[in-house]
């Protein structure tokens, strides 16, 4: 990238100021995005996993969401080291974590999934564990497994609210809930994966009660003033052109019912944060769910570099650096509060600071082998 690409034209200064939601004060706007990397050998974060994140925060990364976690249910994902969120190692290994990110000046939230049919049939670590779908459809309609029953669902729930008390004994400064790029909780919200005609499907607002309960169960055991965030999307990891919603009127109506649950937070995930999420209005995502709730958003996608994450799996390639000049002008006129960054927190751990500093030029490109390590 050529000198006048990276040269800031905005000052970062707002990126770093902090903000404050209820009683959590975060010290700058940045947010680490969560993003998975497996290497917690057999579901326990160890020291690697605890430097990694508190790396992040000593330099500028305001609130950390960490990689989705497993809740206690035998079919939540497809890897073996993907981090666990029960039994007492994996609960010690998170203590720890959230420790050494809060001695560097952070705060943490851990972020909580399931994927649902997204899920390969006989994957590790529970290869005997059937998948599980709203209504028993893959993401190409066809019927390959039985509809969750009411007993599949509550122990979802249970599982979900039981991640969230122990992040809250441990520590933790709030919970992410993940609804979306099609795992289980964004598969009860979208009609191709959700056609159940009981209290769990039919119209969005009933697509949304999975969702709703998960919320309000977890607000019940956690009380008014913990932070519970959702992670939302139109597009989904089968479909990057899918869509939940066609209007803003119709996203306004979702959103209510989950406000009235409790969420706190929306993180807006897209994979181009500028680009509009209707037609006849510039506003993002983030920006949209700002106007129509007045609540706090993060916005993500594609942040500080030249190309969105398909890349990395269409044509196997990274993405060099960008300038965030769009991004200071976007949170200058306050369309959403937060900043999420993914993969240049990936590649580089100083990225915060470096762009603070105006040190453009020592910015890490964000190369697939970026991946291999924990740095």
């Amino acid at each position: 990238m050529n000198n006048q690409q990276q040269q800031q034209t905005h000052s970062t200064e707002a990126l770093f100021q902090p903000y404050t939601l209820g009683t959590l004060t975060l010290p700058t706007r940045i947010v680490m995005a969560p993003m998975s990397r497996m290497f917690s050998i057999n579901g326990v974060p160890g020291e690697d996993v605890a430097t990694y994140y508190r790396r992040r925060a000593e330099k500028g990364v305001g609130l950390i969401i960490t990689e989705s976690t497993n809740i206690d249910h035998p079919a939540v994902i497809s890897e073996p080291n993907i981090p666990n969120f029960y039994g007492e190692e994996a609960l010690q290994g998170w203590a720890e974590v959230v420790r050494q990110v809060h001695e560097a000046g952070g705060k943490i939230f851990p972020q909580f999934g399931h994927m649902g049919i997204a899920r390969p049939a006989g994957s590790l670590p529970h290869p005997e564990a059937p998948s599980l779908a709203p209504s028993g459809l893959d993401f190409d309609g066809n019927l390959v497994t039985d509809p969750m029953t009411q007993q599949d669902i509550d122990e979802v729930i249970q599982a979900f609210v039981d991640g969230a008390v122990q992040a809250q004994k441990i520590g933790f400064d709030g919970v992410e809930i993940h609804g979306a790029h099609g795992y289980l909780i964004d598969q009860f919200f979208w009609e191709k994966t959700n056609q159940r005609t009981d209290r769990y499907g039919g119209d969005f607002i009933k697509r949304a009660q999975f969702a709703v309960e998960i919320i309000q169960r977890i607000r019940a055991e956690v009380g008014p003033d913990y932070p519970i965030a959702i992670r939302l999307s139109q597009w989904k990891m089968s479909d990057y052109q899918a869509t939940l919603f066609d209007t803003p009127e119709q996203l306004g109506e979702f959103l209510d019912v989950l406000v009235q649950a409790g969420v706190d937070i929306f993180d807006c995930s897209t994979r181009r944060f500028w680009e509009p999420a209707f037609e006849g209005s510039p506003l993002s995502l983030a920006g949209w769910i700002k106007k129509l709730t007045g609540k706090p958003t993060i916005t993500v996608g594609s942040i500080g570099l030249d190309s969105d994450f398909t890349m990395l799996y269409t044509e196997g390639t990274g993405s060099e650096q960008k300038d965030i000049n769009g991004l200071l002008e976007r949170l200058d006129a306050n369309e959403f509060d937060l900043v999420a960054v993914g993969r240049a927190l990936i590649s580089d751990p100083d990225w915060a600071i470096k762009i603070r500093e105006n040190r453009n030029q020592e910015l890490h490109n964000f190369t697939p082998e970026s991946l291999s390590t924990l740095i």
